[in-house]
This record gives structure tokens, sequence and C-alpha cells, in this order.
């Protein structure tokens, strides 16, 4: 075991993060434990789950290749261990806001938009596993529209489906919070989900402003994916520059946008929005790829296939603030 993990570690080192996933019920002897810090990993359990992440500077970019998860059946049991249990958990280590599109219209194209469904489940999954409490809103309040196209292959996989028939779920989505009517100060991040609806919904939206700003300016984290990014346009710092001057972010790219084929549809693109207000727009290198950055505070997905690796960053960050 020990050899591949010292074969996994040195070579994820220039990656900047990296992730195992130990099988759940198990945990690691002390011996191991010490081991691992040899290589540079810290293990931590959560949710009967321990993940091993390698200490990453705040400047770090992930793509799909530099996420690893690998069964590791080495461990000591732990399964009927309460104190386990009670002290991995992290159950009670806080709430995150998850804000979704009331907006399902194009202006002249019959076919409907809204939330992307797997852009939503993805970053739900993760953090709810991990034990965080997740809240729904959006600008309206009430119910929130799937985008059509999200919802088939190859765009909503096994998880994303699973969610969609799952009553309990479903019927969070048709009662989602207005975010005029949220106390940001209980959230310790929020996060933008996408779906072309919040090009119109997210920018200019004042309460939701209001609730971003309040979140990142107490030391909270603000993240978006994909079109989602849209709600970052207005964020301003404390000296009332743009949140996004100087950053390192991504989002839906131009060129994208034009393989999406609404192009003609949306009142403007999210690359040339975030650029004009001087931030550091990257993208993976090929169109629809994943990739996500992770500036400070600030985390970051570019299109839908980047949502799994935003959870990731985002649980990371979490995680990183919760030790400090």
């Amino acid at each position: 075991m020990l050899a591949r993990v010292r074969r996994w570690a040195g070579g994820m080192r220039a990656g900047g993060r990296a992730l195992v996933d130990i099988q759940a019920g198990f945990k690691l002897s002390m011996e191991s434990v010490a081991r691992f810090h040899a290589f540079g990993i810290e293990p931590t359990g959560e949710m009967a789950r321990c993940t091993m992440i390698q200490k990453v500077p705040h400047h770090a970019h992930f793509q799909e290749p530099s996420l690893v998860a690998m069964s590791m059946p080495i461990m000591q049991t732990a399964a009927a261990d309460p104190a386990f249990s009670a002290s991995q958990s992290s159950a009670g280590a806080g709430k995150i806001l998850m804000v979704m599109t009331n907006h399902d219209r194009y202006p002249s194209r019959a076919e409907r938009t809204g939330l992307w469904l797997a852009e939503l489940t993805h970053v739900y999954d993760v953090l709810e596993a991990a034990g965080y409490a997740i809240d729904f809103a959006s600008p309206n309040g009430g119910a929130i529209p799937l985008d059509p196209r999200s919802l088939g292959w190859p765009h909503a996989d096994a998880a994303a489906k699973a969610r969609l028939n799952d009553p309990s779920f479903m019927a969070r989505l048709q009662s989602t919070q207005a975010v005029a009517d949220l106390d940001p100060t209980v959230y310790r991040a929020i996060f933008y989900t996408g779906g072309h609806g919040t090009i119109w919904d997210f920018r200019g939206n004042a309460d939701l402003k209001r609730v971003a700003e309040s979140i990142y300016r107490s030391g909270g984290i603000v993240s978006a994916v994909c079109h989602g990014l849209a709600g970052l346009l207005d964020l301003q710092a404390e000296d009332g520059k743009p949140l996004l001057e100087g950053r390192r972010v991504t989002g839906f790219s131009n060129l994208e946008e034009s393989l999406s084929g609404v192009k003609d549809q949306v009142p403007y693109q999210l690359q040339s929005e975030m650029e004009a207000r001087g931030a550091r727009y990257e993208k993976s290198l090929l169109p629809f790829g994943s990739f996500a950055l992770t500036d400070g505070r600030l985390i970051t997905g570019q299109n839908p296939r980047s949502s799994k690796a935003l959870a990731q960053a985002l649980l990371a960050a979490l995680r990183n603030a919760q030790a400090r």
C-alpha cells in the first residue's frame, strides 16, 4: 500500500491537490498516519469517509486528470467505534447557500432554459456527504425551472438522475427561499449554480449582491460554476472595486457560448464581462473540458463538466478554513 501511496503522492505534487477516498467504515492506524505525513499528506476523516488532502497554495487550479480516487482496503475497521464517528463527522460544521435561477425563457427561442441540473447535484452531493447543511434559494423564491437539455444523455449522469427521481429533493426545488429573506451571517459559503437563466436574474439583483458580499466580507467563500458567474459580476470588495479585479477566475467561455448554439440569445458573454472587470480569466485547453480555479476564497468552475472539480475545491477550502 505504501508503495502505491508513494507513487501517487510523488506524481501529484506538481498538480497541487489530490484526493483519495478511503473505503467507508475504515480508519488509518497511527503508524499509517505517520507515514502519510512523511509524504506531505494530511489525512482527515469526514462522515466515516477518510479523505487525504495534500496542502496547496491559495492560488491553485484543478483539472479533471488531477483528481484521483482509489479504494485502500488496508485500514483497521472502525464501523463500530462511536468515538470515531463523532470526532470525524462534519455535522454542525456550518451552512452553505446554493442559489438557483428562476428564469426559464430565451428571447426568441421556443426551447426553455433554467437550472443545469448536474451543476447543482454534483456539488450538493459532495457537501451533503461531508455533513454540511444546505439551503436552496433563488432571486424570487419558489420553483426552479430545469433546463431540458440538462436532463438527458450525456449531461445527466447516474447521480444527477438519482436526484431527479428523489421526491424530497425535487420538492425542495419547488420551494426555494427568496434571497431577500435570507440572513447571510449564518452561511460559510455561497454557491451560484449555472444554466443560461442565470444570465438574466443573477446580475443586477441587489439582494443577491448584498448576501454574497456579506458572506465574503465575513470571511466566507464565494463560488460559482458556468453561467452562475453572472452573480459575481456585480460584487464589490470593501474598497469598492470589483471583486473580480485581479483575480484568477474561470466561467463559460466565449467560444463555448458560440458552440452552445445560443450566443444570439444571451444579452452578454460572461468571459468578456469578467475581463472587463479586470479578472484574470483562464479556461481549459479544449472547450467543455473540466476546469476549476481557487483564488483565495473565490472558487470558480468553467462549465457543466467542471462541477465535480469545483465541488472538491470548495470542500477543500471549507475544511482548510475550519482547520484555521
